[in-house]
């Protein structure tokens, strides 16, 4: 009797697990869903609010640039170097609304920051934004801190004291390199990418007029 009462009580759990592995992989599903959809909705809103960002400064520069979904045969060229990717400003927000899916946007915010880091000329800007950056990407326990060693975080530290454009130079690298090599291939296996490299086949009507 004790050992039937084990048996049964051994099949209930096991089919317990099993029920509980389903529901936690029906989860899973569900909430890829949930991010990939908050992913598209993202970066439809990032477009369009660059769009009209844009928009407003180029009537004020007497210009008129609008930044459009691009042909299939532009987002194909992403896929042959990473820097294409980068130079594209809809690629660009494409790029980072997929890392924001993937939970590692920090990735592409620092190397964002870094890149205009160095394009600043005032030495106290320089200053005040390689603190910035410092305060939000390097130090331990950062809101947005990036997955590089511990002795190029030292020597970051020890740069800023006296910051010059160089100063995140080694950092720049291994995140660019990071992104190069892990997120952009996973990008352009994406849905989205895909659907951007799809032309759209032509109608009979379409044809005909």
């Amino acid at each position: 009797a004790l050992f039937l009462a084990l048996q049964h009580d051994g099949g209930r759990m096991e089919r317990g697990g099993r029920r509980r592995s389903e529901a936690e992989e029906a989860e899973k599903g569900r909430m890829k869903r949930t991010i990939i959809k908050d992913w598209k909705t993202r970066l439809s809103y990032f477009l369009q609010n660059s769009s009209n960002s844009t928009k407003m400064k180029s009537k004020k520069a007497g210009k008129h640039r609008t930044y459009f979904r691009p042909s299939p045969e532009e987002a194909q060229l992403w896929s042959e170097a990473f820097d294409e990717l980068l130079a594209n400003k809809y690629g660009l927000a494409a790029f980072r609304a997929f890392l924001k899916s993937e939970f590692c946007e920090e990735n592409i915010e620092f190397w964002l920051a870094c890149e205009d880091f160095k394009k600043t000329k005032s030495p106290q800007k320089l200053t005040s934004k390689a603190k910035k950056i410092y305060n939000d990407f390097i130090e331990k326990e950062a809101p947005k801190e990036i997955n590089i060693d511990f002795q190029t975080k030292n020597m970051i530290a020890q740069n800023i004291q006296e910051a010059t454009h160089t100063c995140f130079s080694a950092a720049q690298k291994r995140v660019y390199s990071l992104m190069e090599n892990n997120s952009y291939p996973r990008f352009l296996e994406s849905e989205f990418y895909q659907e951007l490299c799809k032309k759209t086949p032509i109608t009979r009507a379409a044809q005909g007029t």
